[in-house]
């Protein structure tokens, strides 16, 4: 590789790794799975591991342990080694016959020094020592009976999921999310009455919960990581409050700064609340076919960004609900897989139409490799033509595992265009562009009474109709690109006509999804009465109402919404275009709303001299290295935008998008209304 990236990054952490596990049994939790999964490929694992046998085992209380003829065991966590996790790793190892036990953690030993409450002081002191380590590698011979046997405890950072060279994602943090104005009440009630916050621009990391603050360190120690392979000197921006914190606790992070001493090369870090903007994140106007498979698809369990494709069009099984349950799914990581790999890449940068038909040539490609009697037809591309071309692999098993990875991605594409939510795809596009007129137009009283008339109970919904989770959706979309709004009587009318017609609509749902318990607090529809159904939709509203003051604190980045004229209509301007726009402005500004963190008493002693003599604050456009880090999730067409829009402002530079996760529309509520944002589980 030319240049380090976020993959070699990953397979670097990977070769740590698989250099340990030998005829060894291998234990690995969920975010280190998807990291495998997305960098190297689970096969990859089990081909170092070697032997007849399939040695992986998800690590949770329940696993199972190792047999007399299993003396080696291999735990693979992205958590800190404390509490549950610890407990989980006696409880297996004390019903094994290990002999030789490997623990490795993707979070560095600084951080449970601070898990464990070491003052900064004592642990400068520490520096090139792993008590909590070695302590735990005691731990581990004890369980295992006997003092003599091997343990071995180590840090590797095995933060991301490489979707693509420009994109990548940290599954271990995928709950975290940006904080809301009602979070500041819930911090407060853990506050005295004369410390009690004002705002969110008043939260900093000692305000936070003890969990969050734990959550957003051991993020802070996989970043620093990451810039230490690239080897940069990195400058911390941020947007947005919680940005604000990770901006400045990695800027502070003492291993960073040794780190920086020896550096070479310069990266700016620019952080972005998500909450910031909902609209690009709940809207369906990005073009993007893998948008719209990772929406509709079902989820690859245990996973957070990919989807499980139904393979059984390639085996002799009848299409039925039975048959996809026995035979394994695809998915659309394909990292082992050069064509494969291709494709989804070229996925991931065209437009749907252009997508489809690429698929169509990659198909077309390897059929005639094998010699497979192929039909060519032209025009455009339906699924039946593309499954045709996929149904020629089915009986010739050399092809078929050949080209594995581009049939499970073109199966991904066919079953995508069939699925009816793709049809519904449009109807919201048309909805969201109606309400982009409304809101220049009108109140938002007049565009909450357009939604009226789609909020349907359940036995008066067609196909065609928005579920109560699709009109939450909308909901969200509207306060969002709305943003401030003024409150008065046709507001508070309109809105209490929402909420009645949606709590209504909660309450004769014949089974409540997960989403619709977690906001409900009922886990059936039988208990759900009307008066708590109302009750919930009001919390809700209170939400609604923060998403669209998000901005208020912004100088700069008011809006993401342009009003029409009499040559344009109006539209959605993303706040991430926005940012990428006012970093490389060739005016070069001083930038209002993305804000430095400085990384001590130099950086202080230049903002403070920058006043009276020709110092230059550091600006985000300064480094041929960009990485932008959206908190929250983002999308794949805003990560498209991304590597487009940069090149085109300032031709030579790197950008790197990464984020907590993909997001697809439905994400967003769930993420939103989760009640454990400020009380993230840490596995103790």
């Amino acid at each position: 590789m030319s240049a380090p990236g976020v993959l070699s990054f990953t397979q670097q952490g990977w070769e740590q790794v698989l250099a340990k596990v030998k005829r060894a049994l291998v234990y690995l939790d969920a975010a280190c799975a998807e990291s495998l999964h997305w960098g190297c490929g689970s096969t990859r694992l089990l081909e170092a591991v070697g032997g007849p046998e399939c040695h992986l085992r998800e690590f949770e209380p329940a696993a199972v342990g190792g047999g007399a003829k299993q003396p080696k065991a291999v735990f693979v966590l992205s958590c800190l080694l404390k509490g549950r996790t610890v407990e989980t790793l006696r409880d297996i190892i004390c019903r094994s016959h290990f002999q030789y036990c490997v623990v490795v953690t993707a979070v560095n030993h600084a951080v449970h020094l601070t898990a464990n409450h070491v003052p900064a002081a004592a642990a400068a002191e520490l520096e090139g020592q792993q008590p909590v380590f070695e302590q735990l590698e005691e731990k581990l011979c004890e369980w295992m009976g006997n003092m003599n046997y091997t343990a071995e405890v180590l840090h590797v950072p095995l933060l991301l999921a490489p979707v693509a060279p420009h994109l990548a994602l940290t599954p271990a943090f995928a709950s975290l999310f940006p904080l809301l104005p009602q979070d500041v009440h819930l911090l407060n009630s853990a506050r005295p009455d004369k410390r009690r916050l004002g705002s969110l621009s008043e939260v900093d990391a000692t305000a936070l919960t003890p969990e969050l603050f734990l959550q957003i360190r051991c993020l802070v120690s996989g970043l620093s990581s990451l810039c230490e392979h690239f080897g940069v000197r990195e400058e911390c921006f941020a947007v947005g409050s919680l940005s604000r914190i990770i901006a400045a606790d990695l800027a502070n992070y003492a291993p960073a700064k040794n780190r920086r001493k020896t550096a070479t090369g310069r990266a700016s870090v620019v952080f972005v609340d998500r909450t910031l903007d909902l609209t690009g994140a709940t809207g369906h106007h990005g073009d993007n076919l893998v948008e719209k498979i990772i929406s509709v698809l079902p989820q690859l369990p245990g996973h957070t960004n990919d989807v499980m494709v139904n393979m059984v069009e390639l085996t002799a099984l009848q299409n039925e609900e039975k048959s996809q349950s026995m035979v394994a799914p695809g998915c659309l990581a394909q990292p082992k897989d050069a064509a494969a790999k291709a494709l989804w890449e070229a996925l991931l940068s065209t437009k749907h139409k252009e997508a489809v038909m690429e698929v169509r040539r990659h198909l077309v490609e390897a059929a005639s490799r094998e010699n497979l009697p192929i039909k060519m037809s032209m025009g455009r591309v339906t699924p039946g033509q593309l499954l045709s071309y996929i149904h020629l692999f089915k009986n010739n098993l050399k092809a078929l595992v050949s080209h594995c990875g581009l049939l499970q991605l073109g199966l991904a594409t066919v079953q995508t265009l069939k699925h009816p939510q793709t049809a519904k795809w449009d109807n919201f596009l048309a909805f969201e562009r109606l309400l982009l007129q409304s809101i220049g137009e009108s109140t938002m009283s007049v565009v909450l009474n357009q939604l009226l008339p789609m909020m349907k109970p359940l036995n008066q919904r067609t196909d065609n109709d928005y579920s109560p989770e699709e009109l939450l959706i909308l909901l969200i979309y509207i306060y969002s690109v709305g943003g401030e709004f003024t409150v008065d009587k046709d507001l508070g009318e309109a809105e209490e006509k929402v909420k009645k017609a949606l709590a209504q609509v909660f309450c004769e749902e014949s089974e409540l999804s997960p989403l619709l318990q977690k906001i409900t607090g009922c886990d059936s529809s039988i208990k759900l009465t009307f008066h708590k159904s109302k009750i919930a939709v009001d919390e809700l509203f209170t939400s609604l109402r923060d998403i669209a003051g998000a901005r208020n604190l912004m100088k700069q980045f008011k809006s993401v919404y342009v009003p029409g004229n009499h040559t344009h209509q109006a539209s959605y301007k993303p706040l991430l275009r926005q940012v990428v726009e006012e970093i490389f402005n060739p005016e070069k500004p001083d930038p209002v709303d993305i804000e430095h963190m400085s990384s001590g008493l130099t950086d202080l002693l230049k903002t403070g001299f920058s006043m009276f003599m020709k110092v230059s604050r550091p600006h985000p456009s300064d480094h041929p290295l960009l990485i932008l880090f959206v908190v929250g999730g983002v999308t794949v067409s805003e990560a498209k935008m991304i590597k487009d829009l940069v090149p085109s402002l300032k031709p030579g530079t790197q950008v790197i998008v990464l984020s907590t996760r993909l997001l697809k529309p439905f994400n967003i509520p769930e993420l939103l209304f989760a009640t454990d944002r400020l009380h993230p589980d840490l596995g103790f």
